[in-house]
């Protein structure tokens, strides 16, 4: 045994200290093109510009203005309906329309919803409804809505309507049936009012849900009125988009057809970029609920 162990004497302390070896964390600055495509607005413009390339090589390798316009020719007949008011007439008179069986039919949707998250019987009804409307096609009854309601405004917002209430119903009803029991739980121990309970609880925690089917609603009704305008004509002698690209087909503007087409487009794009886009940054992500 040695002499250390013998008297107990306390081991001498080693310290080793790291040398500076020359290597530490560095931040590298982004450079110029790699700050751009972290911008997720900068990829999709690009992308945009890309198939903008693609339509015009296409059209100029098909050369026939009949078929298939250029990118330049049918940007030349938007710019010309812009300034000439026809374009954007015809899409004001579409949106407008489309606003109002938007509207309509979510609030039918939270009516139907409230019935069915109440009730057995009212879920119950609601899933036999969204089985057997759903999947029946919009265009399909405008018709009917013809006969029942005239050649106004009115058969087309029923059958908007009908494009938008069942799959925002659908989802928010499965939004709702979704939210986590802990959360149910949380809400009933903080003693919330019924009003409280539902704002600061089920709707944040179905509010993916719900927002998936706002938009798949914008989208079906979109789709819809469009083809109503275009196989039934203008509405009481009052044509959107629809009526515009039909009327111009007629006299073989095709140009002018490809025109309404990116207006539709354009449109689209707007929408879901910039409205749902914002709603959906304000709500779910700032809930961390989406990435």
């Amino acid at each position: 045994m040695s002499d250390t162990m013998a008297t107990g004497a306390a081991r001498p302390e080693i310290i080793n200290t790291l040398s500076d070896t020359g290597f530490g964390v560095v931040e590298k600055p982004l450079g110029f093109w790699e700050r751009a495509f972290g911008n997720a607005a900068v990829r999709k413009v690009v992308l945009l510009i890309v198939l903008a390339c693609v339509w015009e090589a296409y059209a100029r390798w098909l050369n026939n203005g009949l078929l298939f316009p250029t990118f330049g020719a049918t940007a030349e007949a938007f710019i010309n309906g812009l300034i000439s008011g026809d374009l954007l007439w015809a899409a004001w008179r579409t949106i407008k329309l489309l606003l109002q069986g938007y509207v309509a039919g979510l609030a039918l949707a939270a009516v139907f919803t409230a019935f069915a998250s109440a009730t057995r019987v009212g879920s119950d009804f609601l899933e036999v409804l969204t089985s057997m409307f759903n999947p029946l096609p919009s265009i399909a009854l405008l018709p009917l809505a013809m006969i029942w309601f005239g050649l106004g405004n009115a058969s087309i917002i029923f059958v908007l309507i009908h494009a938008v209430l069942w799959s925002v119903a659908l989802n928010t009803h499965a939004g709702f049936r979704s939210v986590s029991p802990t959360w149910r739980m949380v809400g009933q121990n903080y003693g919330l009012t019924r009003v409280g309970y539902i704002a600061r609880i089920l709707i944040p925690g179905a509010f993916p849900s719900i927002l998936t089917g706002l938009k798949i609603g914008w989208a079906f009704a979109w789709r819809t009125l469009i083809a109503a305008e275009l196989v039934f004509g203008a509405s009481s002698g009052d044509g959107g988009l629809g009526w515009y690209i039909f009327e111009n087909k007629n006299q073989l503007d095709i140009p002018y057809v490809f025109a309404g087409l990116l207006t539709v487009i354009i449109f689209g794009l707007l929408v879901e970029n910039v409205v749902f886009h914002s709603v959906e940054r304000v709500t779910v992500r700032r809930w961390g609920m989406q990435i």
